[in-house]
């Protein structure tokens, strides 16, 4: 009954779309698919120096505060001092060659994000993902559908914090009130609190649906094209 009633509770946002002007997307579990890229790349840094490796289902708890905290999840931890940034420097630079290989646009990703822009909305993806990477990935898969790609780099705070999503919304030159964040976990519900935003939960990418709830989620969707139908 819980359930249901959560979903019944989203209804009203989808009624009221239109007063959104800018879309702000999380990338990886939002609209790609990177799980199995972010696992052999992981992998593959992690052998270079002789750890053990980590299954899809262990990566996928691993992901969602960025790449250095992803390696410095799937270290062990008292290599941590000595090889972490070894191995941070070999995912990098093999992650940039194969972040390709596997991953994808979720089913209906694309069709969203064409009915977006077609309504005339601005979309931004915010990713803990490094810049280079979070941008390469969104002009590869996504061509000219996003404006604005803002990742991780050392002059700003990463998500949750809401120094990434400030400076999407500076960049787009949106006003706050007319903006909507969009991810898959519990760093995105504490991303979009902490920037002042509405988020709406999506129910496709690497959390849960109890996870997602126990993270304070209040507006959830199963599948794109409840945001456009």
């Amino acid at each position: 009954m819980f359930i249901y009633n959560l979903f019944r509770k989203n209804i009203a946002i989808f009624a009221n779309m239109n007063e959104y002007d800018c879309y702000i997307f999380d990338l990886d579990g939002t609209l790609l698919n990177t799980l199995t890229d972010l696992t052999i790349c992981c992998n593959h840094a992690l052998c270079m120096s002789g750890f053990p490796e980590h299954t899809e289902e262990e990566v996928r708890g691993m992901v969602g505060n960025g790449i250095g905290k992803l390696i410095e999840r799937a270290m062990p931890r008292e290599q941590l001092a000595s090889h972490y940034e070894k191995v941070l420097t070999d995912f990098k630079e093999y992650y940039m060659q194969h972040g390709l290989d596997n991953t994808k646009p979720y089913d209906g990703i694309i069709d969203l994000l064409d009915a977006l822009k077609q309504r005339g909305k601005r979309i931004a993806v915010v990713s803990n993902k490094i810049q280079a990477a979070a941008q390469m990935l969104c002009e590869k898969i996504f061509g000219d559908r996003i404006d604005v790609v803002v990742g991780e780099s050392e002059c700003i705070r990463s998500k949750p914090m809401p120094d990434m999503v400030e400076k999407a919304i500076s960049l787009i030159g949106a006003e706050k009130n007319s903006c909507i964040y969009i991810g898959d976990s519990d760093v995105d519900i504490l991303t979009a609190r902490n920037s002042g935003l509405s988020c709406i939960s999506v129910l496709w990418g690497f959390k849960s649906l109890e996870q997602l709830v126990a993270a304070g989620a209040t507006r959830i969707i199963k599948s794109p094209d409840e945001l456009i139908n």
